[in-house]
């Protein structure tokens, strides 16, 4: 703490959490587009199944610390912020149409280009200024009306909300954490694949990690740092600034996560063989992907958080935004896939 700044320390804990989560997607065939389409159209449910693993493990392991007071979920902003649930559904469908129509989310989309795929680049970089065009650009005075975000008056989130009528938080987080851990490994093809669920787990224990990790600087830092876990649409658009400008907060937990996928996922594609560099051939096929990521980028603003800053990182944490928004995307990726399946063609 008296060598390094605060900010470097948390970018270091983003760093190590960001690897492990791209080594799991390269790897471990960690991704969200990807589960859906192999279970929708290939029958394939090996990589939905694997989900389980990973909110399972995060879940488990993010709510264990949590009560034994090593973990600050009220310092997170899904539990410090009301919950909106109107922004969690119609964000939540904007950004799951727009990951379809990008062929990737955000994390996705930093995971292929760290193996070397460009047109992801373009998907990356237009997420993070659409992000930023509806968090504090131009569109945010519409985007505060519409979808308000205040303060959270009190204690909030499923473990809180069930506890009020007489639920134990023990039985709630086992119930939901082995019920998500169980489902993901009753499927036999996945546990014939014991890597693929050894990386599922670490994506999870990925996510408690940045949790504990930051819980103690902002413990050590008297809240200079945010509690926070991996997230790829805001903080896509804040590490852009920051490496362009050296603004955006400096240095931080954002930018050292973002910065941690593309480099496990660098690793994890030559240790595979799988690097190779590719650029887009079609042009109707990336303006369809320009389309998406500032679809992805919007809806990721309003429904705050991504596929996996909602589906895994809020889901750990047990607030209701985390299912409900996963829920959303999931339903707005079937759609944007159907249309694709069916012949859509973008004018």
């Amino acid at each position: 703490m008296e060598e390094l700044p605060v900010g470097v320390l948390a970018a270091l804990v983003g760093l190590l959490g960001g690897i492990v989560l791209g080594l799991s997607a390269r790897l471990g065939d960690f991704c969200t587009l990807g589960a859906l389409e192999s279970a929708i159209y290939g029958k394939d449910y090996r990589r939905l199944r694997l989900w389980g693993v990973v909110l399972g493990v995060a879940i488990l392991g993010t709510q264990g610390l949590a009560m034994a007071g090593l973990i600050e979920l009220q310092g997170t902003f899904y539990h410090s912020i009301a919950w909106n649930p109107l922004g969690s559904i119609i964000g939540g469908l904007v950004f799951g149409y727009g990951m379809a129509m990008a062929g990737n989310c955000g994390f996705g989309a930093l995971v292929r280009f760290g193996g070397g795929d460009l047109r992801s680049l373009v998907v990356v970089v237009v997420m993070g200024i659409f992000g930023f065009f509806a968090l504090a650009g131009p569109l945010a005075p519409l985007r505060v009306m519409l979808f308000p975000q205040p303060e959270a008056t009190g204690p909030q989130g499923i473990v809180h909300d069930l506890g009020s009528l007489g639920v134990p938080a023990v039985a709630v987080v086992a119930v939901i954490g082995l019920g998500a851990l169980i489902w993901g490994l009753s499927h036999a093809p996945l546990r014939a694949r014991p890597k693929m669920v050894a990386w599922g787990a670490a994506a999870g224990l990925a996510v408690t990690w940045t949790f504990l990790g930051t819980s103690w600087l902002y413990d050590h830092s008297l809240g200079e740092v945010a509690v926070e876990g991996p997230s790829f649409t805001a903080p896509v658009g804040r590490t852009l600034i920051y490496l362009m400008t050296s603004t955006a907060g400096g240095i931080t937990f954002s930018v050292g996560s973002v910065v941690g996928v593309m480099a496990g996922a660098l690793i994890g594609s030559i240790s595979r063989g799988l690097f190779k560099w590719e650029a887009c051939e079609d042009p109707r096929e990336l303006g369809r992907q320009v389309g998406g990521a500032a679809l992805m980028g919007v809806g990721g603003v309003v429904a705050m958080g991504c596929s996996v800053g909602q589906g895994v990182t809020a889901f750990a944490t047990l607030a209701w935004s985390g299912p409900v928004t996963l829920i959303a995307i999931a339903a707005g990726a079937a759609l944007g896939l159907q249309q694709l399946i069916g012949g859509y063609q973008p004018e």
